[in-house]
Formats: structure tokens, sequence, C-alpha cells
């Protein structure tokens, strides 16, 4: 049987009101809530303030990581949120940051991360798959 060691959803969030997310300090209490609603253990975060508007930051987790960027002036988030563990987590982080920032359209891809690693796969050359 095989298990994904993790899952990886990564998303585009239009729409979304760019008071929320001009600022770091707008923004970065919106995703430590979201850590905390998607019950991921947070290890370290660091926020970046571009000008004059926009902000990227990045939570390091014991589960793996949630990132961010914003474009305020397209009303756009991009989100990476890649946990181990129960896959439920990411599902509720992301439900909260949609909850929260009320995108008017997204775009989002979920993988399955280490999906096969039951089946021992082994790349004999890896520069064959770059």
């Amino acid at each position: 049987m095989k298990v994904a060691v993790g899952v990886h959803i990564i998303a585009d969030l239009y729409g979304v009101d760019s008071e929320l997310i001009s600022s770091a300090d707008g923004i970065s209490p919106i995703i430590e809530s979201a850590i905390k609603e998607g019950n991921l253990t947070e290890i370290s975060s660091q926020y970046y303030q571009f000008r004059p508007m926009g902000a990227s930051g990045i939570a390091l987790l014991a589960e793996s990581h949630l990132s961010f960027h914003t474009w305020p002036e397209h009303g756009l988030v991009t989100l990476d949120i890649y946990t181990c563990g129960e896959h439920s987590n990411a599902d509720r982080a992301f439900n909260y940051l949609l909850n929260v920032l009320h995108p008017t359209s997204i775009e989002y891809k979920k993988l399955e991360r280490g999906s096969k690693i039951e089946e021992n796969v082994k790349i004999e050359n890896p520069q064959m798959m770059l």
C-alpha cells in the first residue's frame, strides 16, 4: 500500500483586499493564526516588507513550511503549504486562509509527496532527472 508522507498545497489567491496584504505587519498575524488553526508546529518565521507595499514570508514548521508572497496592486497572494504527518492539517490551514482573505477566485494544486516510498524507487543517475 502506498501512503504519501506529506501533502503540498500550491495556491494563487486572486481578488484579495489589498489592505489585508499590503504589509508584513498586516498579513503576519493571519499566517500565524492559520498555523494555529492547522494544528501545525511553528519553529520560526521570517517576514519581509517590500516598498512601497507587498510582503513575503516563511514559517518553518516541524511538519515542513508555509510561505507566501503578496502583490497588493493585483490583489494576489501566492501560497505554499507543505506538511507531513496528518494531511488534514494543511487543509485546515488553507481553508482558514481562504475564509479570512476572501479571494474572489483561486487556482491551486494539492500534491501528495513521497507517495512512492514503499516502492523503494532508486534513481541510478540523479542528473538525468534535471
